[in-house]
C-alpha cells in the first residue's frame, strides 16, 4: 500500500492552468508552485502561506440563506469546524507582522460525503482575471519593484485591487482583519435556481488584546485572546447584481449589493500547525458541499491545481521524512 500511495505522489500534476482560462500560453500547477516555493524548499510545509495556526470552533447559523442554498450548512443550528490562520509567505519562520497578506482557512464535514472547504484572503479582489497574468505577476514581484510596478502599468484590471492595497491598514490581530472568499460561488437552492455571491468573515473584534512587534507577535495575540474570550466573525454573504461578473476577480463589486449575515464563526482553540487538525487538510476552494457550486471563474480552477500540486509535494516529502518539516503543514 505504501509503495503504491508513493507512486502516486511522484507522478506529477498535468493540469495546464492557463488552459483553464483559454489562454495560448502555458503555465503549469508545477510552475506556480516551483515560483512560489522559491529557491529554498522547507520540507513539509505548505508552498504558500507556510506560516500559520491552528483553529476550532463552530458556526452558528441564523437560517437566512437556507431559502438560497440547500446547503445543510445553512439551516439554523451549529456546525463545527477546523480552520487555520495563516500569513503570506513560503518561510515557515517569517516574522508575522510584514506579511503583506493575511488568510482564514475554514473545513466543515457534515458527512462523509459533504465538505466544504474554504481559503480567504485579506484582498476581496485579485490584482488580475486569468492565471497567465497572475503567473507574471508572481514573475514580477520576485523581480523587485521597478518591474511590479510596469506590470501594473500594463494590467488596468489591476485598478480595484490597487485602490484596496492603498487604503488597506494590518492590524496587529488575526482576530480583527476581514477575510474575502476573493472568487466567487453559486448558492443553488432546492428548485436550483443558481445565485451568484462572494463572501466575507467580519470581525467583531476591533483591537489587538497586547501590541507586540516579535517575529511571532500574531500567533501569540491569538493564543493570548483565546485564553480570555471567543473569537467572533459574522459570515456575510453579498449578491451579484445586474452587470456584476462572477468570472471576473479582479473586479469589485459596488457597495449597494444585497447583503446578508448567515451566522456567526466562533473560534474556541488553537493548535499548533504542528500537531494541529488541520495540518493534513488541502484547504482547495474547490472541495463544495451539494448546495454550492463554482463558476468559471479561470483563477478559481489555477487556485485548485496550486493546492493540489503544494500538497503533493508535502505529503511525499511527510511520507519520506524529507526534513525537519516532514510533521508540519
Amino acid at each position: 500500500m505504501k509503495k503504491r500511495l508513493i507512486a502516486m505522489l511522484i507522478v506529477p500534476l498535468t493540469v495546464s492552468l492557463t488552459a483553464l482560462a483559454q489562454k495560448v500560453d502555458k503555465v503549469t500547477a508545477q510552475q506556480f508552485v516551483d515560483l512560489q516555493q522559491g529557491e529554498r524548499v522547507y520540507a513539509g510545509f505548505r508552498r504558500a502561506h507556510a506560516k500559520g495556526i491552528c483553529v476550532t470552533g463552530e458556526f452558528v447559523s441564523n437560517g437566512r440563506l437556507a431559502a438560497f442554498s440547500r446547503a445543510t450548512i445553512f439551516k439554523p443550528g451549529a456546525t463545527p469546524f477546523t480552520g487555520r490562520f495563516s500569513i503570506a509567505g513560503n518561510n515557515p519562520t517569517a516574522p508575522d507582522l510584514k506579511a503583506p497578506v493575511r488568510s482564514l482557512a475554514l473545513s466543515f464535514v457534515s458527512s462523509a460525503s459533504q465538505q466544504w472547504r474554504l481559503a480567504m484572503n485579506t484582498p476581496p479582489v485579485t490584482a488580475v482575471s486569468d492565471p497567465h497574468s497572475f503567473y507574471q505577476q508572481l514573475q514580477a514581484l520576485k523581480a523587485g519593484p521597478e518591474a511590479i510596478t510596469a506590470f501594473f502599468r500594463a494590467h488596468p484590471e489591476s485598478a480595484d485591487f490597487l485602490a484596496w492595497k492603498a487604503r488597506y491598514q494590518p492590524t496587529a490581530s488575526f482576530a480583527t482583519e476581514q477575510y474575502h472568499s476573493i472568487n466567487a460561488f453559486y448558492l443553488v437552492d432546492e428548485s436550483g435556481q443558481r445565485r451568484a455571491v462572494r463572501w466575507s468573515f467580519e470581525p467583531r473584534a476591533n483591537k489587538p488584546v497586547t501590541q507586540a512587534q516579535h517575529k511571532d507577535a500574531l500567533h501569540d495575540e491569538l493564543q493570548q485572546r483565546l485564553a480570555q474570550q471567543t473569537v467572533v466573525f459574522d459570515w456575510v454573504f453579498t449578491f451579484a447584481g445586474a452587470g456584476d461578473d462572477e468570472n471576473n476577480p479582479a473586479k469589485q463589486w459596488p457597495d449597494n449589493r444585497q447583503r446578508v449575515v448567515v451566522g456567526e464563526l466562533e473560534i474556541s482553540a488553537w493548535q499548533p500547525q504542528s500537531s494541529g487538525h488541520c495540518h493534513v487538510i488541502n484547504f482547495d476552494p474547490l472541495v463544495l458541499p451539494d448546495g454550492i457550486e463554482p463558476t468559471r471563474d479561470p483563477i478559481l480552477r489555477a487556485r485548485s491545481a496550486a493546492y493540489a500540486e503544494s500538497y503533493r509535494r508535502r505529503a511525499w516529502e511527510r511520507l519520506t521524512a524529507g526534513g525537519e518539516g516532514a510533521k508540519n503543514d
